[in-house]
């Protein structure tokens, strides 16, 4: 069985966040000297594939921030959190200046407390539009949705119950619970709902909280 093992124990969801981080995709550095610009480095597929949150949103994954997705934000402090299943979090915050780019480089660690499944397993595979969503796997984050769908692409999960949610920017929060036997595969379908950025998905914790087993 191929797929992508993530934690299945987590610390509850952090609140609902009701404000944007600001984050301004319309206008550049160059044709409006007010806003910054934010590029994030990676140089592995992990680091490429991790989910980054500003100042507690989810707003994508390292690899589809630039061209036209480029992280452009408003003067000032900014709280980074750069997150992948089984690996430490990256947090940083990062001042943004007006009309420059600031770089940061992505580099994520494993992390030893990491808990995955063992023994018998379930696979979970994800049919999501958008399939840039980020997935939350009994509370802790696991990937993007694209991570889990097509050819040799899912989750593998320990059987049993398991809450499922997904969550995107301007799209209505997918929360579904499974109930899996060890062997079965199961498919989500969903296309998320457009709305309110407050509808967003979970906040994000620190990494203090979220590792505590």
């Amino acid at each position: 069985m191929m797929g992508k093992k993530v934690m299945v124990v987590a610390a509850l969801l952090g609140p609902i966040l009701t404000l944007s981080p600001r984050v301004a995709r319309a206008q550049t550095p160059e044709t409006n000297p007010v806003v910054g610009e934010v590029d994030l480095v990676g140089k592995t597929n992990t680091d490429k594939t991790s989910g980054v949150w500003v100042d507690g949103l989810y707003i994508g994954y390292v690899g589809e921030l630039n061209g036209g997705k480029k992280i452009l934000l408003l003067p000032g402090e900014h709280k980074f959190s750069i997150r992948q299943a089984g690996y430490i979090s990256q947090e940083q915050t990062v001042t943004v200046e007006p009309g420059k780019v600031e770089t940061v480089n992505v580099d994520m660690q494993p992390d030893p407390k990491a808990i995955f499944p063992t023994g018998e397993t379930a696979e979970v595979k994800l049919k999501v539009t958008p399939d840039r969503a980020a997935v939350f796997l009994d509370g802790a984050y696991a990937g993007t949705t694209h991570e889990f769908g097509g050819i040799a692409r899912s989750m593998i999960v320990s059987p049993g119950k398991h809450r499922v949610k997904i969550a995107l920017a301007g799209y209505k929060e997918f929360d579904t619970e499974i109930d899996v036997r060890a062997g079965q595969k199961i498919t989500i379908k969903t296309d998320l709902e457009h709305g309110s950025i407050t509808q967003a998905g979970p906040a994000i914790k620190s990494d203090k909280n979220e590792n505590s087993k």
